[in-house]
């Protein structure tokens, strides 16, 4: 059974970016966590609407990836902007990819991605905006619904948005299941 967790700032992660992989992971009989820089709830958007809260299991602090297969990065423009600015964050999502687990990021949350310097390298897709910094961090940018990369220690899934997200949560359980 795999146990995955879902990385997003307090506030500002696109909801149907969190909702849908969740749904998806808990459909396949894994385990889904939500993980946060501070305990307590977090606060999806609908765009720029407020939606719902979402109860934090655990923060970057108390938590570590050994206790995971797999993450998630759900996007969102204010959700991984944030999180780039957290170091234990920062870390939690590197710690990822030194241990060689699945990682699979939609939309704006390649940003993160950036920070933590684990996309040279690496072919990738992400909400377009993202483009220039991605080639700028050293990957490869590709305009797909969803890009499964293998060059790298731990298999990196990556969707443009929205409307990708059936391609993004059927490959991202498909690489869970394998890791």
């Amino acid at each position: 059974m795999m146990t995955i967790a879902f990385l997003v700032a307090p506030e500002g992660v696109e909801q149907i970016e969190l909702t849908e992989p969740w749904k998806a992971v808990k459909q396949a009989g894994g385990t889904a966590l939500l993980v946060s820089t501070e305990q307590g709830q977090v606060r999806g958007f609908n765009h720029l609407d407020k939606g719902e809260q979402f109860a934090v299991d655990a923060t970057v602090e108390s938590t570590s990836s050994a206790e995971f297969d797999g993450l998630v990065l759900p996007g969102g423009v204010a959700n991984p902007d944030y999180l780039r600015t957290v170091p234990g964050a920062v870390s939690f999502v590197r710690d990822f990819f030194e241990s060689g687990k699945p990682v699979a990021a939609i939309c704006h949350a390649p940003w993160t991605l950036i920070e933590a310097d684990v996309v040279r390298g690496r072919t990738l897709t992400s909400w377009p905006s993202l483009r220039t910094d991605l080639r700028n961090a050293g990957a490869t940018w590709v305009d797909q619904e969803v890009v499964v990369c293998t060059a790298g220690q731990s298999t990196l899934v990556t969707s443009r948005k929205p409307d990708d997200l059936k391609a993004f949560c059927q490959a991202a359980i498909d690489t869970f299941r394998r890791a």
